[in-house]
């Protein structure tokens, strides 16, 4: 039987599947053997009670759909006491998601949860960066050196820092959080985008815009893997759009040393593990005994990726 076992630098992982965060939730173990899962990924927790975006907050798209959820939260001391327990029963890595306002608040929050039974800090600095009008801290090289390097003093914990697909320049961004003291990187979250309703005519989101998500979002997201791939040395974590193994594999081919599962499982709650036994058939048919030996993996003419690098390296 083929070895799906991964590292994502220090972790290890029994395979390489988990859910995204904010897709995910304890009640999915009614439809999933949480044991079977590489890792468990919670959904954002942010340290200020906030009622999230108003409604409606989702809406379907071709091939996905909008969501404008806006992070709820109850806080640290809620998190700590109601919603992370229940997670830490099973034997998987538990991965925690933070999202804050500020460089100071994420600091302060990192610092707040890096418990013995968190395996891992998830980053999520693709949320709003009050302290720049707004824009997410992982839109710029700048913002991003300085959470995520004011995270890694705080903690001795693993750091994911998880980016975003809205980013111009990712591949540098990309580089500023490894400079930073990233342990590994989650590419990506999801594309801002809107829709409209043409007989109200209004927004079909409350809050106008939000993130699109799903198969739609598959080729940008899988492009964006391989840029932080050919720019970084540190391990990456896939996501966007992937809802079976094919989607994994190609993935994983384009440099992830893993994958997240988001709005799949919205449509189907057991599909990671569909995915994960899709990728023991894949490894039996196609002759791979080690799955982690596919990262990186994908065939390119030498002369064509060396000129598309340079390429990719000074449009960053």
């Amino acid at each position: 039987m083929a070895d799906l076992n991964v590292r994502v630098g220090e972790v290890s992982l029994r395979n390489p599947v988990m859910p995204a965060s904010g897709c995910f939730a304890i009640e999915y173990a009614e439809a999933l053997d949480f044991n079977k899962l590489g890792a468990l990924v919670i959904k954002s927790v942010s340290p200020k009670s906030r009622a999230g975006n108003p409604t409606p907050r989702v809406s379907e798209a071709y091939s996905g759909m909008l969501n404008a959820i806006g992070i709820p939260s109850k806080g640290l001391d809620y998190y700590r006491e109601s919603v992370l327990p229940p997670y830490t029963r099973f034997d998987t890595p538990v991965v925690v998601s933070i999202s804050a306002d500020t460089v100071d608040e994420f600091a302060d929050a990192v610092t707040k949860m890096s418990l013995p039974e968190v395996a891992v800090i998830e980053a999520n600095i693709s949320c709003p960066n009050l302290e720049a009008d707004g824009m997410a801290f992982a839109m710029t090289p700048e913002t991003t050196y300085k959470v995520v390097s004011a995270i890694r003093r705080r903690t001795h914990h693993p750091v994911w820092a998880k980016l975003t697909p809205n980013a111009s320049h990712v591949a540098v961004v990309a580089r500023a959080a490894e400079e930073a003291g990233a342990d590994a990187l989650v590419m990506g979250n999801t594309v801002l985008a809107m829709s409209i309703d043409v007989r109200t005519r209004k927004p079909k989101l409350g809050n106008v815009m939000g993130g699109l998500s799903g198969p739609a979002i598959k080729p940008i997201a899988l492009r964006m893997v391989h840029q932080c791939y050919r720019s970084v040395r540190i391990p990456i974590i896939g996501c966007g759009g992937i809802s079976n193994a094919h989607d994994a594999v190609e993935y994983m081919l384009a440099g992830a040393s893993a994958v997240q599962v988001g709005t799949a499982s919205f449509i189907d709650p057991g599909v990671m593990q569909k995915i994960i036994d899709g990728l023991v058939a894949y490894c039996e048919e196609t002759g791979v005994k080690n799955i982690r030996d596919l990262t990186g993996q994908v065939k390119l003419d030498r002369q064509l990726s060396d000129r598309w690098l340079r390429f990719a390296q000074q449009s960053g």
